[in-house]
């Protein structure tokens, strides 16, 4: 999947140059302490984020409760997410001054399910106890107008998420606070729950972002003609590149079908969205307060 998602970071580029230019100068303006990245056993954000050259800073699971949180950070922490308690309080603090938290696959439990809970003691979100196999599930979108998802999916086609050996469904106990963005009736009934990503506020304006599976993708599954169709065409017919725009990227697409290419795309813009809208409060969070001053 390497070229597929050195391919989609071109592909990102290019598209947010004509269709999103304000959010494109947004995402190239991130400074490195703006993005802090627990590292992972098993997954790897920050691969995603070289690849579309946004900066950050990588730290060990260890530093977490050494490190200072500020509240117009983003914090992402890779699969497995096995924090101290002192870290996973210094989290919470971090989420409820405000703070965005974005996690992987196991941080369900080692994170989100310790630390989010409600006032009867349940846990907004928990692990269901029936990891997934080395899989590949259709997803359907349930928000399409949330920001996040912004450009992802353009086909009517259900797409194809991957699920890592031994992923964690979600199941949601708080079905008010949480909000499910993207869902899988085929995850549903293989493992017991269809949430895929979901979101919910917490304190001050926080927001924890959490997905199944893990981020940077290990493979595709070509299902479908239409998966088996070439990368170029998907460019073409999916991201309304012209024919001169599809050609030269044509060393980078080589090769490449539509379903991996559409899978690391998918990835690599849904990350670009949640920097840019996760700046753009913070723009308006500071804005609102040289107002009150």
């Amino acid at each position: 999947m390497e070229q597929a998602y050195k391919a989609s970071s071109k592909i990102l580029k290019k598209r947010m140059e004509k269709e999103r230019p304000a959010d494109l100068e947004i995402l190239e303006k991130v400074k490195e302490s703006t993005i802090i990245i627990v590292i992972g056993s098993y997954d790897r954000v920050e691969t995603v984020l070289e690849m579309i050259k946004v900066p950050y800073v990588l730290i060990q699971t260890d530093e977490v409760d050494q490190i200072e949180l500020k509240p117009d950070q983003i914090l992402i922490v890779n699969c497995p997410g096995n924090i101290s308690d002192d870290g996973l309080s210094k989290i919470k603090n971090f989420v409820k001054k405000g703070g965005f938290l974005f996690t992987t696959d196991w941080a369900l439990l080692n994170i989100l399910e310790k630390v989010f809970i409600s006032e009867t003691g349940v846990p907004f979100v928990k692990y269901n106890q029936t990891p997934s196999g080395d899989d590949c599930v259709a997803v359907q979108v349930v928000d399409k107008s949330n920001k996040f998802l912004e450009g992802l999916f353009k086909a009517d086609e259900d797409p194809i998420w991957w699920l890592e050996s031994s992923s964690y469904p979600i199941m949601i106990n708080d079905k008010q606070r949480v909000k499910v963005l993207v869902t899988s009736k085929e995850m549903e009934e293989k493992y017991g729950e269809a949430p895929i990503v979901i979101t919910f506020d917490y304190g001050d304006g926080g927001t924890i972002l959490h997905m199944t599976s893990h981020y940077y993708l290990q493979r595709a599954e070509l299902r479908t003609e239409r998966h088996k169709m070439s990368a170029k065409e998907y460019v073409k017919s999916e991201m309304a590149f012209s024919d001169s725009e599809a050609e030269e990227m044509g060393d980078d697409l080589e090769g490449l079908s539509l379903g991996e290419a559409e899978s690391a795309y998918s990835t690599t813009q849904f990350i670009s969205n949640v920097i840019v809208e996760q700046q753009k409060k913070v723009m308006k969070r500071k804005k609102k307060k040289n107002k009150e001053k």
